[in-house]
């Protein structure tokens, strides 16, 4: 070996990055722990991919990510409004196997799992266009994708978060039934529903949870109410387990309850 001095350099400098990924960074961009499969599983298996504001468990066998999660706060009055990205990017992370055109004339629009608006809004434009990476897009008809689940960011952004210090969102999709995959596209598998999980932390640091389910085929003049379910639902239909670092007995009382007050 030509340059040993060089070559332990590197090793000692990939092993640092790696510590710093993996044992330091990850945990700040989520609360409580990131979600842990609740069985071993190729279902459930996930690579994580972190943004400037968001975190991703991508599933490469499923071609969606199965978790999402990102953290909200009140917007600053003069926080800039910005334009919306003009198209989506494949993410090299996922050596580029999913491409915008995998969803052209599928009848499924490119739904966001992290928010464009609210983290453009919260963290600039670097982070908004991370979330026009494939690897934060899932299929969603246009009856829930332009309605229900819109008005559900909206309501996060706007709403919940004058009433907490901060939210925190664990977002992904659903599978239930027969595995089925968009027209051009033999990856990208379309799910059944989607989840939302939000985490309330006030000024005193006491927490309030909700959650949400919603399947696909949701009209758009439902209420939101219809769809609100415990995180235990969610637990047991996406195989993760949420917030598992709480204490027990504070998690259990926390995944169980429905406190609608809280929040609605």
């Amino acid at each position: 070996m030509k340059h040993p001095k060089l070559f332990i350099m590197a090793l000692l400098l990939g092993g640092l990055s790696y510590t710093y990924e993996f044992f330091i960074a990850r945990d700040t961009m989520v609360f409580q722990g990131i979600p842990k499969a609740t069985e071993n599983s190729w279902k459930t298996f996930t690579r994580i991919f972190r943004n400037d504001a968001y975190m991703v468990g991508y599933s490469d066998f499923r071609s969606n990510p199965l978790w999402v999660v990102y953290k909200l706060t009140p917007s600053q009055k003069n926080a800039a409004h910005l334009k919306r990205p003009e198209s989506f990017k494949s993410d090299w992370r996922n050596l580029g196997l999913i491409s915008t055109s995998d969803y052209t004339n599928s009848g499924y629009d490119r739904g966001h799992m992290a928010p464009n608006r609210a983290i453009a809004r919260l963290y600039g434009k670097k982070a908004q266009e991370e979330t026009f990476l494939m690897t934060n897009i899932s299929p969603q008809k246009p009856s829930l994708n332009q309605k229900l689940w819109q008005e559900l960011e909206a309501l996060e952004f706007e709403e919940f978060t004058q009433k907490f210090k901060q939210v925190w969102v664990y977002t992904g999709p659903l599978f239930h039934g027969d595995t089925r995959h968009l027209n051009h596209s033999y990856w990208v598998e379309i799910p059944d529903a989607f989840y939302k999980i939000y985490v309330g932390i006030r000024e005193d640091g006491t927490l309030s949870t909700l959650a949400f389910i919603m399947p696909q085929n949701v009209k758009a003049n439902m209420p939101l109410k219809k769809f609100i379910v415990n995180i235990d639902t969610v637990e047991k239909q996406s195989g993760f387990d949420f917030l598992h670092a709480l204490d027990d007995v504070l998690e259990h009382k926390l995944e169980e309850e429905i406190v609608l007050k809280d929040w609605l």
